[in-house]
């Protein structure tokens, strides 16, 4: 039996405000992460021992290894899990600001200046047809960060990325409060950026890749 349990919430429903509503986070972590949280559970049950004793984030970084009719499932339903668990990690109340540290340096580097890469980022996630994230990423082929997007609940981890900052750009992480203003919820998000966390993890980054994608595929 698999025991994936829904990540409780390193703060209060109401602990965004204003910049994100206590009615939206606790309908979006209680209904939607828990149903992404069944959904891998019931799955997780459908593949092989071999693949279940492996941990979901090696799982995905090799999606090919699945059974078709499970493959589908496990990227979603796994990805949905451990995006929205970086998601509530990347957030803090009194967060925003910027960056410190090598990983501004590397943002400055990339993009020209964090206001330029708070462009891009916005702009680009934005413009997301459908439902989707936009990401900041280490990719440890070429060492550098970059900008992506994703489709549905798609993980970065799929394509032998590092995720370090995601957006969750569904309707239901921003409609009660802002409607149909994407941009709008983009543009207060920034006021809850956890840096330390996403700081701590461009740290971790070469690390996580070599853990993640160099293991022996069988």
């Amino acid at each position: 039996m698999s025991d994936f349990v829904l990540p409780k919430l390193p703060y209060a429903y109401d602990a965004l405000e204003p910049y994100i509503d206590a009615q939206t986070m606790e309908i979006h972590h209680s209904k939607h992460h828990q149903a992404y949280t069944n959904g891998l559970n019931d799955t997780w049950e459908d593949m092989s021992k071999d693949n279940q004793d492996l941990a979901l984030l090696i799982i995905l970084s090799d999606l090919d290894q699945l059974k078709p009719e499970v493959r589908g499932r496990i990227n979603f339903h796994g990805g949905g899990y451990t995006n929205h668990e970086l998601f509530w990690k990347s957030m803090k109340p009194g967060g925003g600001g910027e960056p410190s540290g090598p990983l501004k340096d590397e943002i400055v580097k990339e993009f020209g200046s964090f206001e330029k890469f708070k462009e891009v980022f916005s702009s680009k996630t934005a413009a997301i047809q459908g439902s989707g994230w936009g990401w900041l990423i280490y990719d440890p082929k070429s060492k550098k960060i970059k900008f992506k997007t994703t489709e549905n609940q798609d993980s970065p981890i799929t394509e032998e990325l590092i995720p370090l900052l995601g957006l969750d750009v569904w309707e239901h992480a921003y409609y009660l409060k802002y409607e149909n203003k994407r941009p709008d919820y983009i543009a207060a998000w920034w006021n809850v950026v956890n840096w330390e966390e996403i700081e701590g993890r461009f740290a971790r980054a070469p690390q996580d890749a070599k853990a993640f994608f160099t293991r022996n595929r069988t």
